[in-house]
């Protein structure tokens, strides 16, 4: 018999052998069959297989994320299924599971492909779907496994043969196709009722240039047809959302081919928005302690070097800007921390004058490859509202405590209230790829850790995505949508200290190594007013509103009293515009209520007369006639709560 521990912490015996599906018929049938995977000792495994010792297991249905992702793996199994019954010689790179469905890279030799063939492909996958194909997997030597795609004639999953060990290479099997995966899958394909296939991309082999370039086709699956159109219904609201028409249509920002891909400018009614972002934090972090700093759009080779950027990020940076002088080398800066490290060096620091809090809107540069490159979310150049703080050990938890109340703070503010924070650590099993000992690294991850539960917050714990100098703290948002964004950030860093030899003297008299934070809650104000945009649909909070009203006379004849008022509003501090145009007021209204204007004042002969203006509110309708004070004291009353 073996000990099954259960997410409740309840233990119940079974016998050696016993898989999950089995564990979950034995508290109910109606659990079975909604066990898509089990999560046994912290690994994804597939519900049927066999569980030989003591473990620790998770049942896992559509509701877990990690039950998603297996339905949507399962989902790409059964998609190369149809592609390679619907086109023989089909070859097939990498299908795997990812936020919203999965895709799979194929190869289609000489053939034309387009989405006019995702209808085919999609009446092939709900046949084979209704076959109720199970998934059976197989370990396979890694000669076989050679033997198998070498007689398929299929190069990618030879290349992918390349970097597996024998011993560790599985194959799944459903229906006719068999694949080179390491798992897991549902246990039939039968679960998947509902299938949209959604885009076709091109996708270089590996992500290499030099490379063949293959069909990506992204799809997406669910077990209910209800599922599906309501997913497609939040796809159509998206499209409404999508801060690259509103930013258009709002006259936000824009970008230039001349002035380069991926370099955003910003309009003047985007510039407001984004100087009121400033002000609002730049006015949070004084109060908070912080010094506001600048520094230069380009550092020398040599300050790279120093942090450790230039060796892990040297090639998605700009090329170096050479000098006339023989051998000197400057980079566009792609990151604020070495310039602050630096900064801190400036003077002898003693204990007692930490912890020091530089700040600053750093803009940055990386290049991103052009196909990556996505309206404000994903740039080249972009404003960090980065901030560095250097304190002693002893402050870490504390000072790391009060950055989180401040990310929270500024979530509140905007109408983010639904976050997860990600605990982000180093992959112990890949260390090469992080900079520091383990000592430092042990420090920071505890520090995190126990941050983070003192304050309460819901965490997740993900292996692998520190940043290469330290653990992190990523604030993970949902949008009105539903979809998930990473924004704030906060990391701790015992590396670069000792990288750039920062010192302070102690209460000791000797020399000791201070701790540093890094810290956005923005994350950079391009993508943060990219995820605001989609999450308010361009429908901003009053405070942060480019425009508060827009006057709209009914003639000609009132414009001077139209100007009055804008006059008056803009005296107290409340800014709007008027609308001339020759254009009659309905028109006027309609056009107001497209750009989210949010409150029109109509002016005509009766609104003169009584030194009043009719007020409307976007997307609500006529809220009556109101004199100025009145209208000041409903916007000042808006914009305090």
């Amino acid at each position: 018999m073996i000990n099954i521990t259960l997410p409740d912490g309840s233990s119940r015996q079974y016998e050696k052998g016993t898989s999950a599906h089995q564990i979950a018929l034995s508290i109910s049938e109606g659990l079975a069959r909604n066990v898509l995977a089990a999560e046994v000792n912290g690994e994804i495994w597939d519900s049927s297989r066999p569980i030989e010792s003591d473990s620790s297991v998770k049942l896992l249905t559509w509701n877990d994320t990690a039950g998603k992702a297996t339905f949507w793996h399962s989902s790409a199994h059964l998609m190369a299924e149809a592609l390679e019954s619907l086109y023989p010689g089909t070859k097939f790179g990498i299908g795997p599971a990812i936020e919203t469905g999965f895709y799979y890279d194929v190869d289609f030799g000489d053939r034309e492909f387009s989405s006019d063939d995702f209808k085919a492909i999609e009446t092939k996958m709900l046949e084979l779907a209704k076959q109720k194909e199970e998934f059976s997997r197989k370990s396979v030597s890694k000669a076989d496994a050679i033997q198998y795609f070498t007689e398929k004639g299929d190069e990618y999953k030879l290349d992918l043969l390349e970097g597996l060990d024998d011993g560790k290479i599985t194959f799944y099997t459903q229906g006719a196709f068999t694949d080179l995966c390491r798992g897991p899958h549902i246990p039939n394909t039968g679960f998947i009722k509902a299938i949209k296939l959604m885009n076709v991309a091109g996708a270089y082999w590996r992500g290499d240039e030099t490379k063949k370039q293959l069909t990506r086709i992204y799809g997406v699956t669910f077990p209910k047809a209800s599922e599906l159109t309501e997913y497609l219904l939040m796809i159509e609201e998206a499209k409404k959302r999508d801060h690259r028409k509103l930013g258009k249509e709002l006259e936000l920002f824009m970008f230039s081919e001349k002035v380069g891909a991926g370099l955003p400018m910003w309009l003047p009614k985007g510039t407001a928005l984004r100087e009121r972002l400033v002000q609002f934090l730049t006015k949070a972090q004084v109060k908070s302690g912080y010094e506001q700093v600048i520094t230069p759009h380009i550092g020398h080779k040599n300050l790279y070097v120093t942090s450790g950027h230039y060796d892990k990020y040297g090639k998605d940076s700009f090329q170096p800007i050479k000098t006339p002088q023989e051998g000197e080398e400057f980079f566009l800066k792609p990151m604020n921390c070495p310039h602050h490290c630096e900064m801190y060096k400036f003077k002898p620091r003693s204990y007692k004058d930490l912890p020091v809090r530089f700040a600053e809107f750093g803009t940055v540069y990386r290049y991103e490859q052009s196909g990556e490159l996505h309206g404000l979310t994903r740039v080249r150049g972009f404003t960090q509202d980065d901030a560095h703080l250097f304190c002693r050990p002893d402050q870490v938890k504390e000072e790391f405590k009060k950055v989180i109340d401040l990310v929270l703070y500024v979530f509140k503010s905007l109408g983010f209230d639904n976050y997860i924070a990600q605990v982000s650590l180093r992959d112990p099993e890949n260390k090469a790829k992080y900079i520091g000992s383990d000592e430092n690294w042990r420090l920071a991850e505890t520090a995190i850790i126990e941050a983070a539960e003192e304050m309460g917050l819901p965490t997740v714990v993900e292996l692998g995505e520190a940043a290469f100098y330290g653990p992190k703290l990523d604030f993970m948002v949902k949008d009105a949508l539903g979809r998930k964004w990473q924004l704030g950030t906060i990391q701790v860093d015992y590396n670069l200290p000792e990288r750039f030899e920062l010192e302070y003297t102690g209460s000791d008299n000797l020399k000791h190594r201070p701790v540093m934070i890094h810290r956005a809650p923005f994350g950079s104000l391009e993508r943060f007013v990219a995820v605001l945009i989609e999450h308010c649909a361009g429908n901003f909070p009053l405070w942060l509103s480019p425009e508060q009203y827009i006057i709209l006379p009914i003639s000609e004849k009132y414009e001077e009293y139209a100007k009055k008022v804008s006059d008056e509003l803009n005296n107290s501090d409340i800014r709007g515009l008027i609308d001339f145009r020759d254009e009659k007021i309905g028109r006027k209204i309609r056009d107001a209520e497209v750009k989210k204007l949010p409150y029109m004042l109509i002016i005509g002969e009766k609104e003169m007369e009584e030194q009043k203006v009719s007020v409307r509110k976007h997307g609500e309708g006529d809220l009556g006639s109101m004199t100025l004070a009145e209208f000041s004291a409903l916007i000042n009353k808006e914009i305090t709560v």
